[in-house]
């Protein structure tokens, strides 16, 4: 099981992109997908989730600027960033619970990072 993230790159301030993070392997279903960010210098911090129901939840700093989304059937998050401010750049991670076997509960994975800079 495997979650690849991608999108990152360099853009100026106020500028958007748009993350995608694909869960590939054996996966018979997947519960919340989350992305996080990690700023130098500072701790992982919480951006942006959504259950697998749809129920969507921001930090504060992203809301009304970020949107969330997910494609279950492509087991796919998706983390679109509009107006973009050079204190969003940091390694975007993504999270997800997901279920590989009909005998165990949902597990936890990390996607390994895409860099997004912002530049003011």
């Amino acid at each position: 099981v495997q979650l690849q993230a991608s999108g990152g790159g360099l853009v100026q301030a106020g500028g958007s992109l748009r993350l995608s993070c694909a869960a590939s392997g054996n996966i018979l279903s997947s519960n919340t997908m989350t992305w996080y960010r990690q700023a130098p210098g500072k701790q992982r911090e919480l951006v942006a989730g959504i259950t697998s129901g749809g129920t969507t939840n921001y930090v504060d700093s992203v809301k009304g600027r970020f949107t969330v989304s997910r494609d279950n059937a492509k087991k796919t998050v998706y983390l679109q960033m509009n107006s973009l401010k050079p204190e969003d750049t940091a390694v975007y991670y993504c999270n997800a619970f997901l279920r590989t076997s009909i005998n165990s509960g949902f597990q936890n994975y990390w996607g390994q990072g895409t860099l997004v800079t912002v530049s003011s």
